[in-house]
């Protein structure tokens, strides 16, 4: 019974952290310059699922090396990393604050949200929970609780991202979207500057 309890409580608690991570600032701002143009509530949610894919995509490859080698990888790799978020977060801000104010919606894709989850997967808090996973001593529970992190942090943006998409699903006050989308490119340019700052 306690062996048994023993293997849940990893599962549990990926689940709950990955539901957190979610919510990190540069995870946030990112989608939020995403879904800043997008009208619909249920597909501004699927954009943030798919992000939650590319986001667990990465950490399940980069998860499979450490369990395959049995030793966390280079801190200097996370480093480079959030380097590179630090300058994606710039980049999506600068695009968002660029979009003119009466251009039509594009049709959503799901290259640019798959992207920038799989990017977000390999730096900062998500690198730091494959190095927590190294001392799992079970390769499949390691798998799994990483699966489980990457399914909580699919719920969480999912939820996040409608809720961004709230000021411009409500097209009766134009300028209320227009200021959010605003709100949304400094604040992604914002904290890529802290992100690059802190990581260099």
């Amino acid at each position: 019974m306690l062996e048994s309890m023993d293997g849940r409580l990893p599962l549990a608690l990926g689940f709950v952290l990955g539901m957190r991570h979610a919510l990190d600032p540069d995870h946030l701002a990112a989608m939020a310059t995403i879904v800043s143009r997008e009208r619909s509530l249920p597909r501004a949610a699927i954009q943030g699922g798919i992000w939650g894919v590319g986001h667990t995509a990465s950490l399940l490859l980069v998860g499979l090396a450490v369990v395959l080698i049995g030793a966390p990888l280079p801190v200097s790799w996370s480093r480079w990393f959030e380097l590179a978020v630090a300058a994606m977060l710039i980049l999506l801000g600068i695009l968002t604050l660029l979009r003119r104010r009466h251009e039509a919606p594009a049709a959503p894709g799901a290259r640019r949200p798959f992207l920038v989850g799989l990017m977000h997967g390999l730096a900062g808090g998500g690198a730091l929970t494959i190095f927590v996973l190294a001392s799992i001593r079970s390769p499949a529970l390691a798998l799994a609780t990483i699966a489980i992190f990457g399914a909580g942090s699919v719920g969480g943006m999912m939820l996040m991202s409608a809720l961004f998409a709230l000021p411009f699903a409500w097209m009766g006050a134009p300028r209320l979207g227009s200021a959010t989308r605003m709100l949304a490119g400094v604040a992604s340019i914002t904290i890529g500057v802290y992100c690059g700052y802190v990581a260099a």
